[in-house]
């Protein structure tokens, strides 16, 4: 084995990916699988989580599906029942669910701010306790991995909800690095800039794709793939080791501009 793989190697690690179905998530969890990691995918939708897997064992990974309710506690516990009695053992959490409402201020009505946040924020938040205390509980040295987003950092215009949603996450984020930091848990926020993907082609007209690549200057989107290398240090045991709290950027610099 050669020094990269061995400071990358996770091979026999368990992942269990929620909103695993989603397109940037998939393409991590494709990531993990072709380094040896066995993929969880939990979620809702199980005819999108079929193609997700096909995709993934045509390219010689591993893994399952777990219908999950993630606004639901008792659903997580289920969760981490199935994989436990499936795989034995979880390394890996990856909270990657999201949605997104395009709308001023004045036009969103309160219960979709609060989907909005439940999704985005207290789902992860759920997920982060169950598994959170299997972890410490068997005494597993582990990684969490966040997706937040660069509306987290700044604010994106008619993402108001979704902005607050990220700021909050990456804040509960940091707070939970540092609260398990002495029992080697290690909690990060994967951040990616502007990616393409089947969540947000409604909200992408012409004239918002010309600002957001004028606001990034590297002058396009990111792909999926993309995401992958990132994944795999935070995930890695030996090569993200001394990684927590971190706010982890994939965004083609987008970060750095101020006008």
């Amino acid at each position: 084995m050669s020094y990269i793989e061995k400071l990358y190697d996770l091979k026999g690690k368990v992942a269990v990916i929620i909103g695993g179905t989603g397109e940037l998530c998939s393409h991590m969890a494709l990531g993990l699988a072709q380094a040896g990691v066995e993929v969880v995918l939990a979620g809702r939708n199980e005819d999108k989580a079929m193609d997700r897997m096909d995709m993934i064992e045509a390219a010689g990974g591993s893994g399952y599906f777990v219908a999950t309710d993630l606004m639901e506690k008792g659903s997580l516990y289920a969760l981490l029942d199935i994989v436990i009695e499936r795989s034995g053992q979880i390394d890996i959490l990856i909270n990657g669910a999201g949605v997104n409402t395009a709308k001023p201020l004045f036009e969103i009505p309160t219960e979709d701010f609060q989907t909005i946040l439940d999704i985005n924020l207290t789902s992860t938040f759920q997920a982060c306790q169950v598994f959170g205390q299997y972890f410490i509980e068997k005494n597993i040295p582990a990684s969490i991995i966040n997706l937040g987003s660069v509306a987290g950092l700044t604010p994106i215009s008619c993402s108001i909800a979704y902005s607050a949603s990220k700021a909050a996450l990456h804040n509960l984020t940091k707070n939970l690095a540092r609260e398990w930091a002495d029992q080697d848990i290690r909690v990060n926020t994967l951040i990616p800039g502007f990616f393409p993907s089947e969540e947000n082609q409604t909200a992408l007209n012409e004239s918002r794709i010309l600002e957001i690549l004028r606001q990034t200057p590297m002058s396009r989107f990111g792909d999926p793939d993309e995401l992958i290398g990132a994944t795999l240090l935070l995930a890695s045991s030996k090569a993200g080791s001394f990684i927590t709290g971190s706010e982890f950027l994939v965004d083609g610099g987008y970060n750095t501009m101020s006008i």
